[in-house]
């Protein structure tokens, strides 16, 4: 109860002006006035060892008074650091390494050591960070009295949640995540705070997304009916791609699995960083009849571009979770969609705001308005935290810094993009 209170006490009007009068929140009937501020004080002056937790939360100051909401990014004043800052600056903590969210050319950059390398791969070492600061799940720093720390967001390989602590009040900066399990990347874990930041890409009772595992028996069904055929699979190079090599593994396909250029780099470096992957093989290095009843995995521009003719009368296959609507299938072509997503969906959302137990989140890239209504109905206050430069599930947008391309929008498809 302690985790979920901390900002509410700040805030009462009551505890400020020291009237002895008992807050009204449940389990809590002491009264705060004076006899509450001599103790503070006298813990105070020996030293911030000698307060107690629940006496530093009562006046932990909001997290809206140390974290702003700038053109570069979200801020955080005490430790004069952005979090996925969209332009480059000195300092930057990022969540993951896609590019919506990792820019180029930034100086200091704290990530994990997954995050960082596959920065370095998509960008080139001098482009993704001046000095590269590895942190590891769990490992616990110190910024100009800001604790930091990261852990698992379960989106992709590396991809963090960042915990900030600041004079007894807790942020937690999601990034993108989800709470499925994923055989390429930890699991997400629920950190209890004062301010869950959360993204909402999936953020509407339709998308309501099935196991991953049941979309693979999906796949495999369709191989069945037409064995002779190349099921060619759009999915994006970071994140999606893994996964679905690993869904398949898990499924028993032990044949090999072909890749367009496009992606083999990226998957090079999850091997490098001991997630094995099986027999993958450039589709250019087989001839045309030997892709025959086989799978190749491509960027979703692939599926209706000339590179496709190359392969035996292709099954265009796309793997997201915004195959949920049947309609956004029928406008890309596809003729197999598998509702396989790397974002929670509206029931993972809810899960998460409950699990956190946080009574405040902010809500940013996404459906913001679905989500801040059904939280409030939850008892949890929600805003909308505008920022800008980041996209979406199959939002195409191409991304300042270098000219990479963050995503998948409703206009053509990029070959280098976010997973969905």
């Amino acid at each position: 109860m302690a985790e979920r209170m901390g900002f509410l006490w700040s805030q009462d009007k009551r505890l400020k002006q020291n009237v002895s009068q008992p807050l009204n929140f449940p389990g809590y009937a002491a009264s705060y006035g004076p006899a509450f501020q001599s103790c503070r004080t006298s813990c105070t002056a020996r030293g911030p060892a000698h307060v107690p937790d629940h006496l530093m939360r009562l006046t932990a100051p909001h997290p809206e008074t140390w974290l702003r909401s700038l053109p570069q990014g979200l801020y955080c004043e005490p430790a004069d650091l952005f979090i996925d800052p969209v332009v480059p600056v000195e300092r930057a903590a990022i969540t993951h390494a896609h590019a919506d969210h990792a820019r180029p050319g930034h100086g200091a950059v704290l990530a994990t050591p997954e995050t960082l390398a596959i920065m370095k791969t998509r960008m080139g070492v001098e482009r993704a960070a001046r000095a590269p600061q590895p942190l590891s799940y769990g490992e616990q720093i110190t910024i100009n009295d800001v604790g930091l720390r990261m852990e698992p967001a379960g989106h992709v390989l590396g991809s963090a949640q960042i915990v900030l602590e600041w004079r007894g009040s807790r942020v937690v900066i999601s990034g993108d995540y989800k709470r499925a399990s994923d055989p390429s990347c930890a699991i997400f874990q629920p950190v209890p705070c004062d301010v869950f930041v959360t993204e909402a890409t999936f953020a509407l009772p339709v998308f309501r997304h099935p196991p991953a595992e049941q979309e693979i028996r999906k796949l495999f069904d369709n191989l069945t009916v037409f064995p002779e055929r190349t099921h060619l699979v759009g999915c994006y190079a970071l994140g999606k791609c893994q996964r679905l090599i690993m869904l398949l593994r898990q499924a028993g396909w032990v044949a090999p699995i072909y890749l367009h250029g496009a992606l083999m780099n990226v998957c090079r470096t999850y091997e490098a960083l001991g997630v094995g992957l099986g027999d993958l093989r450039p589709v250019t290095s087989v001839p045309k009849e030997a892709l025959r009843g086989g799978i190749v995995l491509a960027p979703p521009s692939a599926l209706a571009d000339r590179w496709s003719r190359r392969l035996h009368d292709p099954v265009p296959v796309l793997a997201s979770g915004w195959m949920q609507v049947r309609q956004r299938a029928r406008a890309k072509g596809v003729e197999l969609p598998l509702v396989i997503s790397d974002h929670a969906d509206w029931d993972a959302l809810l899960a998460t705001i409950r699990d956190v137990q946080a009574p405040e989140i902010w809500v940013t890239h996404g459906r913001e308005e679905a989500l801040i209504h059904a939280a409030g109905l939850m008892g949890v206050r929600g805003r909308a935290l505008r920022l800008i430069g980041y996209g979406e599930e199959d939002d195409d947008t191409a991304v300042a810094g270098g000219g990479m391309t963050g995503g998948e929008t409703a206009g053509a498809v990029t070959t280098d993009g976010k997973s969905v």
